[in-house]
């Protein structure tokens, strides 16, 4: 089954709030000299503009149908709304009963918060292969009677196109109690909302008894909403500073203002708010198909042979996808038994499926349907006749990992070396740098997994006022490094209010190097960056200096301590 893709929070629209008007303005400092930029009040003064988002769900644009079934986490442990209960992992609520709710505890709330706020709450861990398997008897119930082609977000919701299956049975609102109806023959509760976009459908199916968005009102529904509904904790606290509380003044901000002050996170996020998905929209490349087959000449009955089949029917589809110069965000996986019965599954990953991944998605959904029965032959032979691997959500490879001498792309070997360091050690374990937003040289990279196609970054061509110029340093610190400046009477150099120095520059002192007396410097140039930040601002200045031993290096001064951010050679 799919590992979840999106991350949909719990929320509903409140009344409607004023935002705060904020002002004022930040100084941005470089090389060339201060430089001015605009603050908060920009923000401000574009959130309160006539109409600035350009509405979604235009005629051509996709419907989206999500089915939810509430507290399935805890539905799946067998508990009923009586007693208080929450689901648990790694220390945190994933899910929890109406009564706990009702007691104060939420998802993603600490375990000791939680039992502080019900004393009688009772912890269950949770077992996501038991909600696989349970889930999966319900994903097959409805694509037999209600729509064939779904996504698994996660267990408890799914997320279809809705446009076919709505003609079908004669409009969306139709659909809608058809899926009510069909969860229910599985013993379970469901809502189900319909939108233009995922995230909307989402929060539409956690209204009530579910909600059908009118095509193109993505953007009004969301806009009443907290901002803490786009599920970015650092983001929603920030905005909440700024006066920004609802979705609908967070969706008004000038998306270039957002791209260069909140990064990567507050883009996506702001690409949500606008009623929009969170990455471009999948290209499909039908001139040529991608597909992967065995046939086993005799049935196979042991799935453990099926599963080392499907990772070696990984290895060879990630060859087909990268002679095409693309990658896949879904993998559909279709196994066909001795029986004739053909049984289908679409997996759904952020970036790029590794062998590994695709194989332990479909040794889970093939104990599933064993477990359901579903993988037998009615009598006649036993086993597993055919599986077929289907690339889906196919995207242009924007670049992949570069080898050691840079002129060619990492042989395959790298990449599933890479990949199985992934999969012992963590999705984020390998990584590779790509070119962010920023001013000083450290900020303007960033480090993307290994097989993650990296989202579009506006910021990274700026503008970004009193950034440092050319020549680039040749070594960035990933950890600054404490070096102390001082003067010719041996007393640390500051830097005063107005950018003057206390004494000229005589002697550099770097950790782990010999202390140089200095030949030459210049600057300091100030940095002010997210004045408004309660944790995130800082006031620093940058210096160059050069020593009399041949070494030139960057320096900057935050509250009165010297450090090495970068080193020239």
């Amino acid at each position: 089954m799919g590992g979840a893709s999106e991350v949909v929070p719990m929320g509903g629209p409140p009344g409607s709030v004023r935002a705060a008007k904020a002002s004022g303005s930040a100084r941005a400092g470089g090389p060339p000299g201060s430089v001015r930029a605009g603050g908060a009040s920009g923000f401000v003064r574009a959130a309160g503009a006539p109409e600035a988002v350009r509405p979604t769900g235009a005629s051509g644009s996709a419907r989206v149908v999500v089915v939810w079934v509430p507290d399935f986490p805890v539905l799946v442990c067998g508990e009923g709304d009586g007693a208080p209960v929450a689901v648990v992992h790694r220390g945190a609520v994933v899910a929890c009963s109406p009564s706990a709710r009702a007691a104060g505890v939420r998802r993603r709330m600490r375990l000791r918060t939680a039992q502080a706020r019900c004393p009688g709450l009772r912890i269950v861990e949770r077992d996501l292969a038991v909600e696989v398997r349970m889930f999966e008897q319900v994903v097959h119930h409805v694509e037999t009677d209600v729509m064939p082609r779904l996504e698994v977000v996660r267990p408890g919701l799914i997320a279809a196109p809705a446009r076919g299956a709505a003609r079908y049975w004669g409009g969306e609102r139709q659909l809608s109690a058809r899926l009510v109806e069909a969860v229910a023959e599985r013993g379970l509760p469901a809502r189900v909302g319909i939108a233009d976009s995922t995230f909307t459908a989402a929060l539409a199916a956690r209204r009530d008894d579910g909600v059908i968005v009118p095509a193109g009102g993505d953007t009004a529904f969301l806009a009443p909403y907290p901002v803490g509904v786009l599920g970015v904790p650092r983001l929603t606290e920030l905005l909440k500073r700024l006066g920004i509380r609802t979705v609908g003044e967070f969706a008004r901000l000038p998306a270039a203002r957002v791209a260069e002050r909140l990064g990567p996170e507050g883009v996506a996020a702001h690409r949500v708010a606008r009623g929009e998905p969170a990455r471009p929209v999948s290209v499909r490349t039908a001139a040529r198909d991608h597909t992967v087959r065995r046939l086993f000449e005799t049935a196979e009955e042991h799935l453990d042979a099926v599963v080392f089949t499907a990772v070696a029917l990984a290895d060879e589809l990630h060859a087909r996808l990268a002679a095409a110069g693309v990658v896949c965000g879904r993998v559909e996986a279709e196994v066909e038994t001795a029986g004739g019965r053909t049984l289908t599954r679409i997996f759904r990953h952020e970036g790029r499926l590794s062998s590994r991944a695709v194989a332990e998605r479909v040794r889970g959904v093939l104990s599933a349907w064993t477990e359901a029965g579903l993988l037998d032959a009615g009598g006649g032979e036993p086993g597993i006749r055919r599986l077929v691997l289907r690339p889906d959500g196919i995207t242009p490879d924007t670049g992949s990992q570069g080898a050691f001498d840079g002129e060619r792309d990492t042989p395959v070997e790298v990449e599933r070396a890479a990949a199985r360091v992934q999969a012992v050690l963590g999705h984020r374990a390998v990584t590779r740098i790509v070119e962010a937003g920023g001013r000083g040289p450290g900020d303007r990279i960033r480090l993307v997994p290994v097989g993650d196609v990296p989202e579009d970054d506006a910021a990274a061509s700026g503008p970004w006022p009193g950034r440092l110029p050319a020549p680039h340093p040749a070594a960035v610190y990933p950890v600054r490094r404490p070096a102390r400046l001082t003067g010719a009477d041996g007393a640390p150099v500051g830097v005063a209010g107005r950018l003057e120095l206390s004494a000229d520059p005589a002697l550099l002192s770097v950790r782990g190097r010999r202390p140089a007396g200095v030949s030459g410097w210049a600057g300091p140039w100030p940095v002010l960056e997210r004045w408004w930040a309660r944790d995130g601002g800082r006031r620093i200045a940058r210096m160059q200096v050069t020593t009399d031993d041949g070494h030139a290096w960057l320096l900057l001064v935050d509250r009165g301590e010297w450090w090495v951010e970068a080193h020239y050679g």
